[in-house]
């Protein structure tokens, strides 16, 4: 992961653990999301990311959230390993494992290559 990139990776899952003390769930899933879209091509980071989600639907004791993170904890390296982790995936159990989605544009620009961001 690239030095830019991971700074901002860094920033969405501190950003959600503020959140989450402050007791904020819809701010802290959001940047948990954000964190997702961001570590698809990285087989640790979207470990990682996943990891966070079950953890936070444990400690927000949300069933159908922890189910669902199951699969994507296991789908997660490999998905990023073979390139098949579909592309602005938001992560969570409200979204089909294999669906690409819209990537938001501030992230859009970090993802690109340094070749097309200038």
């Amino acid at each position: 992961m690239r030095a830019d990139l991971r700074r901002v990776f860094a920033g969405e899952l501190a950003s959600a653990r503020c959140a989450e003390s402050e007791d904020d769930a819809a701010r802290a899933w959001l940047h948990l999301e954000r964190a997702h879209v961001l570590s698809q091509a990285y087989a640790g980071p979207h470990v990682r990311v996943h990891g966070r989600m079950l953890a936070f639907a444990w400690r927000r004791r949300d069933l159908r959230e922890l189910v669902g993170q199951l699969p994507r904890l296991a789908l997660a390296a490999p998905g990023s390993w073979t390139g098949r982790a579909p592309r602005g995936n938001t992560g969570g159990a409200d979204v089909g494992i294999f669906t690409p989605m819209d990537v938001p544009a501030d992230l859009e620009r970090l993802l690109r290559p340094a070749r097309e961001r200038r």
